[in-house]
């Protein structure tokens, strides 16, 4: 129904709301003397799909790196400052059990590639991260928008001269690199076998309405709790419509609008979202 897939090549200067949202992550920057705000460089590919039928389950996939130059105050000189950040996940209005241990097995292999410990620290990440937690009820800490897949950031987190930062970017991207691009080629291997399967299947009034309603919740994790869609809104000159490409053309709201049956594949899917499962 809608799919956006967007390359990114950014360059400029981070204003103060954009710096201090990173200084909230821990990432204390220093902007030069005489300089306005922090010179950065950010590069990246993210794509969304949002299927017509309601049975295959939307996705998501983002990877990136984000550079920033800020000043030395001890040493006198310009450093640089990167890190790579992203993931992939999957976002279903049914539960399907197989298809959940498929996407995250796939995923998994990739990470183990690069150290067992991956995975499991990146499959939790994601897990905390895409949450509702406006809605939270009691006995649990939120909506998952999904059952989730992998989700990284400040991930080879490297500071170092701009000088050496030159010397160095001719010897390539290193281990930090390898492991993005691997997580990157696991992306379709997850997906369109999930995808295939469901893709055709017939479904009725009732299944779009509950696919409306998840979009719904999809729509509100991302203009409320979204890093990077707050990063662009808050970026003078970003291009609004590839913000906002992710969300879906139609989503649904109504008000108190009763859980499904406990038994059904919907409220499986529900029971997994608020309390999420180990699936590879």
């Amino acid at each position: 129904e809608k799919a956006g897939v967007n390359v990114s090549i950014v360059r400029g200067v981070l204003p103060a709301a954009a710096a201090r949202q990173m200084r909230a992550r821990g990432k204390d920057m220093t902007v030069r003397p005489g300089a306005d705000g922090l010179p950065f460089y950010a590069v990246g590919v993210s794509l969304v799909l949002h299927p017509r039928n309601p049975k295959a389950p939307t996705a998501h996939a983002n990877f990136r790196m984000f550079e920033v130059r800020d000043w030395d105050p001890v040493e006198g000189c310009e450093r640089a400052r990167w890190w790579y950040g992203g993931g992939s996940d999957l976002t279903p209005s049914f539960l399907d059990e197989d298809d959940a241990r498929h996407f995250h097995s796939t995923l998994k292999a990739a990470c183990d590639k690069h150290g067992s410990e991956l995975y499991p620290e990146f499959k939790r990440w994601c897990d905390e991260y895409f949450n509702n937690t406006h809605r939270a009820l009691p006995g649990d800490d939120g909506e998952r928008r999904g059952i989730g897949g992998i989700f990284y950031d400040d991930f080879g987190d490297t500071v170092m001269s701009a000088k050496e930062a030159e010397e160095r970017s001719e010897e390539g991207g290193g281990k930090a690199f390898d492991f993005v691009c691997d997580a990157g080629r696991a992306f379709l291997p997850a997906y369109i076998p999930v995808l295939v399967r469901h893709v055709d299947e017939p479904f009725t009034e009732e299944d779009k309405r509950w696919q409306q309603l998840r979009r719904g919740r999809y729509v509100e994790f991302n203009l409320v709790h979204d890093r990077g869609t707050k990063f662009g809104l808050h970026t003078p000159g970003s291009r609004i419509e590839s913000i906002l490409v992710s969300l879906p053309e139609t989503a649904r709201w109504e008000y108190q609008a009763e859980d499904p049956p406990k038994d059904s594949a919907a409220g499986r899917l529900l029971e997994a979202l608020r309390r999420p499962r180990e699936w590879a």
